[in-house]
């Protein structure tokens, strides 16, 4: 993996490499943008550039040697010198053996993991870097114990943070950080990348629309798909149920959407296997809320627009169906509802719920074929 592999992220990779060029890179960084755009794997890159001892450049642009013995060791995952922060370490700190893994990003993960080991001096690398992922979820202590760090880090140190929601970190925390802004990445480039995994061209043009952007969130789709998930065959079913809504099979059709979701999280606790179980619970049920407002998202275009090209290829007579149900300003309504409902998961509202409060609120019609 080099920079010259993370694609569609050109202005963030530009704001980096001009300040190695300078040798005046920021003590700490705010990487934000949505789930899946690349922000991870820049976070690495910069990591092992800043760790190498030798670096490369050619014509401006840097990359790390590769060869060096920080390179070798980061490679393989074990540099003494990189540290990836991230909330399923609860597990390992002194107090949190058979802890289950919470929402937010605890105190003592940032305490033990990352604040205690920034005065430790580099060991093979002339830099420390600690990469922070979900920074969103730190809570008001986990980010009041990082002011200090964040304030007056040794020179050897860079701190980066992965973040979707910037609105959720504290003014305290963005002031002392750097932030770089992350773009969706084009979604023709991402129908390629999941061609090249083997999923079909329908399938890979649909999870493509569905990401929004996040090459990583398509990926791990397209994981699922192949390990049998069966999404787009659930896709098919939940589209065909939402063609018309009979409110009198929302809240059956509710549970049936309860019991998708545990199908679907069971296999991707195996694909995803240092995620916690509470956590691909909710990207399942997000995920099936995603498939309800990119159905209506068609809709709703092709009321606004008459456009031939909806993101449905293969099901445009339901769509049309749902077109016929919702004017273009009643599918944006409709939409708006499907948002809430993705605010209220990370709320920790029951799955059951939420789909029973988002199915009531969709019939207004006489019809609704049962999800079998």
């Amino acid at each position: 993996m080099s920079f010259s592999e993370i694609f569609c992220q050109d202005r963030a990779i530009d704001i980096l490499q001009r300040a190695f060029a300078a040798g005046r890179w920021a003590h700490a960084y705010i990487f934000a943008g949505p789930e899946g755009v690349g922000k991870f794997k820049t976070a690495r890159e910069w990591a092992k550039l800043l760790g190498c001892k030798e670096p490369v450049t050619e014509s401006g642009f840097a990359e790390s040697c590769g060869w060096c013995e920080s390179c070798r060791l980061f490679e393989a995952g074990s540099s003494p010198d990189f540290s990836h922060v991230y909330k399923e370490l609860l597990e390992f700190t002194a107090d949190g053996k058979g802890k289950t893994t919470p929402v937010d990003l605890p105190i003592d993960v940032i305490r033990e993991f990352l604040v205690e080991k920034v005065s430790a001096k580099p060991t093979v690398s002339p830099r420390k870097v600690f990469v922070v992922s979900e920074a969103e979820r730190l809570n008001n202590s986990s980010q009041n114990c990082l002011l200090k760090v964040l304030e007056e880090p040794p020179k050897y140190c860079c701190i980066v943070l992965l973040c979707t929601r910037l609105e959720r970190l504290l003014p305290t925390t963005r002031s002392r950080c750097q932030t770089i802004r992350f773009g969706p990445v084009d979604r023709q480039r991402i129908i390629e990348k999941l061609k090249e995994m083997d999923l079909g061209t329908d399938q890979a043009r649909y999870f493509a629309a569905l990401a929004q952007g996040s090459l990583g969130t398509a990926r791990r789709w397209a994981e699922l798909e192949l390990a049998d998930a069966k999404l787009y065959e659930t896709k098919n079913e939940l589209v065909n149920s939402l063609a018309g809504c009979e409110l009198a099979d929302a809240l059956n059709l509710a549970e049936r959407f309860v019991v998708e979701s545990k199908r679907i999280a069971g296999i991707w606790s195996g694909v995803e296997k240092n995620t916690s179980k509470t956590d691909v619970g909710r990207k399942a049920t997000k995920t099936l809320i995603r498939m309800i407002i990119l159905a209506l998202h068609d809709a709703m275009m092709l009321n606004a627009t008459a456009t031939q090209k909806t993101a449905e290829y293969d099901q445009r007579e339901q769509i049309e169906k749902l077109a016929a149900r919702f004017d273009a300003e009643h599918a944006a309504e409709k939409i708006a509802d499907c948002y809430r409902m993705l605010h209220w998961i990370e709320s920790n509202v029951s799955e059951k719920l939420i789909f029973e409060r988002l199915l009531l609120s969709l019939p207004d019609s006489d019809t609704m074929p049962v999800w079998r």
